[in-house]
């Protein structure tokens, strides 16, 4: 069901617009000595804070994003109007794709095919909703503190922030942000160990770029060509669908839940996709019925900081992904249950 590789760069640009930075990064303090509310408050403050900054950039360059022996690199365009964020990815590796993006409607086209497939991706549009419902929480998972030293990034000099969890079912995250502008440059996941899972890096950028909105839509509607394929996603609860959570993974809540309208006759019924997240980390739960053709023994794979976790659960067979420990997916898959 899940393939890394096939995922490697919409991945990489998702933590990318999670943890997304702007401007007072610098002003930080060292938050990991404070306790209590104070801490939390300040830590979503910092998060909600920089990621609106970010909003209001324009930029362009090119990033290379490197997990365990894979490296992939594209071209990234942005802009925002204030209402709108506009983003086109074109990859510099591999099979050639290009990927425009307004807010939550994606369009990516694959030239070897002439398809260009639309479709709504909602995790784009969770983060500052998220934040702001579970700012209360965030300090009780992560603390964050300012390295003593910065560094250079394709060619900026950056403040460096270490963002760690405080249990073992989530990552931590380290940041190098622009100096004067507070842009996150450079983006590094790290296991218990602080060993680099995977990691998202400018090479080359150029900031308030002249990017132009109308142009980066103009290109978003050019398919002519191209044979248009539209992935659905429909709105759904899991209770209706017939789950439930025994016990919730502690600071994980579900923000969405929907099934993908098939256009192949082959699966009996739609996967579902419950998507979990802390306001940074975030954990989807997929669930199907099982297939003794397709699926098979219980399994657990791994590239970077994606892990996933899969078994079979009575008449379904259940797969757990996410950028986290997989502690953290055998939770979820102990939890969830069927309810009918």
């Amino acid at each position: 069901m899940f393939r890394k590789s096939n995922y490697f760069l919409p991945f990489a640009l998702a933590v990318y617009g999670l943890i997304a930075t702007g401007n007072c990064l610098s002003q930080v303090p060292d938050l990991s000595s404070r306790g209590g509310s104070s801490s939390e408050r300040n830590l979503s403050e910092w998060l909600v804070r920089t990621h609106e900054a970010s909003r209001r950039r324009a930029y362009t360059g090119t990033f290379v994003v490197s997990a365990g022996n894979a490296m992939a690199s594209a071209r990234l365009w942005h802009v925002c109007d204030g209402a709108q964020q506009v983003e086109r990815v074109e990859t510099l590796t591999g099979a050639p794709r290009t990927t425009l993006r307004r807010n939550d409607e994606v369009v990516t086209f694959v030239p070897e095919s002439r398809v260009a497939v639309h479709e709504r991706r909602e995790s784009l549009g969770l983060f500052p909703a998220l934040l702001q419902s579970q700012a209360s929480h965030l300090g009780e998972f992560y603390s964050l503190r300012q390295a003593p030293q910065g560094d250079r990034v394709a060619g900026f000099e950056t403040d460096v922030f270490d963002l760690m969890p405080r249990d073992n079912l989530r990552f931590g995250y380290r940041i190098w942000s622009e100096k004067k502008t507070g842009l996150m440059v450079k983006l590094q996941t790290l296991d218990a160990d602080q060993r680099v899972l995977e990691q998202v890096a400018f090479s080359e950028l150029q900031l308030d770029a002249p990017v132009r909105i109308d142009q980066l839509l103009k290109q978003m509607k050019a398919r002519d060509g191209y044979t248009v394929q539209h992935n659905k996603l429909l709105p759904t609860t899991a209770q209706s669908q017939g789950w439930q959570l025994k016990t919730a993974v502690p600071g994980f809540a579900p923000v969405s839940c929907h099934v993908r309208e098939e256009i192949s006759p082959v699966r009996q019924a739609p996967p579902m996709q419950w998507v979990f997240s802390d306001g940074l980390a975030s954990v989807s739960v997929f669930a199907e019925p099982f297939d003794a053709q397709r699926h098979g023994r219980e399994s657990s794979q791994a590239t970077g900081a994606t892990h996933s976790y899969s078994r079979r659960h009575g008449d379904h067979w259940l797969t757990v992904v996410g950028e986290v420990p997989p502690q953290a997916l055998r939770q979820f898959a102990q939890q969830i249950e069927r309810t009918r």
